[in-house]
């Protein structure tokens, strides 16, 4: 067994493209429930009522969808100094040092095999509410609105990529995340793995692209306290127009309560309940899911939809 490596503290925001800016700035504040936080010529700076730091939602005008970059906080500035020092020693893409956004100060941006872009920082913005966004405890990020579906935090995300093996070595290399569990496929390839560099399940996840796309986004996810939470959104999305995928019900891989759907520039967004396990072992030996298993569908029998599996963001152009 490797020494666990705990240079990366946590998933700090994920940015996503949309060709629709108002639109999903609509969904993800009014409906969906996060608070801006700030906007500049660009984007949109949006966080759930309990993140601490200024944003964990970036929402960046483009002439297309999916995902911009994935950034994760360390856990010091001497633990950046780590990271950085391994990942220019790897064999992956180095893109070099940016300055940072209104949520935080300078960040290390590197790539995957795949073309998704990630960045580490370790200085950061704060939320600091206003009076009216002050909340009666002291130990609260803010106070609770609300307002749509209102998630409590940032949980995780899901990126697409053609060979899972080779991006799990990525993210034990560059992140020192650990795998806690996985889908092995009949002909021998990982058909998905669930990542996490803390004590949570998963932070991120990565299955296999069928699509034929490149650098793809499959969801985001927010989490909620309770599974009537998700139950009450779902009517909120229903009351609003939104595409409802699939759910809400129950996943066999980690156990979370999910609903996905459907933003209006088409990024898959996902709320799930927080009450999922912790990874309190320090030696967890990863849980390993079969074809087979996959095949008898999510917990309680619903079978996984065509779309879940090939559904992603940007869409894949069609070959005339």
């Amino acid at each position: 067994m490797a020494e666990p490596v705990y240079d990366v503290a946590h998933l700090g925001h994920v940015e996503i493209y949309t060709d629709k800016y108002e639109e999903s700035l609509d969904f993800f504040t009014r409906v969906y429930g996060l608070k801006l936080s700030g906007q500049d010529e660009r984007s949109a700076y949006l966080r759930a009522w309990e993140d601490y730091e200024f944003h964990s939602l970036k929402l960046t005008r483009h002439t297309t969808t999916g995902v911009g970059h994935i950034a994760y906080r360390v856990s010091s500035p001497e633990a950046l100094e780590r990271r950085v020092k391994a990942i220019e020693a790897s064999e992956y893409k180095v893109l070099g040092w940016v300055d940072g956004d209104l949520g935080h100060g300078r960040a290390f941006r590197f790539e995957d095999p795949f073309g998704h872009v990630f960045e580490l920082y370790w200085d950061t913005h704060r939320y600091i509410p206003d009076e009216n966004d002050r909340p009666a405890l002291k130990n609260m990020a803010s106070r609770f609105h609300a307002q749509g579906a209102c998630p409590r935090r940032i949980d995780h995300l899901n990126l697409l990529s053609a060979d899972v093996t080779r991006f799990r070595d990525f993210m034990i290399t560059c992140l020192g995340s650990r795998v806690t569990e996985q889908i092995m496929l009949d002909n021998g390839r990982l058909g998905g793995c669930w990542f996490t560099v803390n004590n949570k399940t998963y932070d991120l996840a990565c299955t296999e692209e069928h699509g034929g796309g490149h650098g793809r986004f499959h969801h985001v996810t927010y989490a909620t306290d309770q599974r009537e939470d998700i139950l009450r959104a779902a009517d909120i999305f229903l009351e609003n127009g939104v595409h409802i995928e699939t759910g809400p019900h129950k996943h066999a891989i980690q156990g979370t309560f999910f609903l996905y759907v459907w933003e209006p520039a088409g990024n898959r967004v996902e709320l799930a309940n927080a009450g999922a396990r912790l990874i309190l072992a320090p030696d967890w030996e990863t849980v390993t899911w079969t074809e087979a298993d996959r095949k008898k569908g999510q917990a309680w029998g619903l079978k996984t939809i065509e779309t879940f599996h090939t559904h992603g963001t940007p869409p894949v152009e069609k070959k005339g």
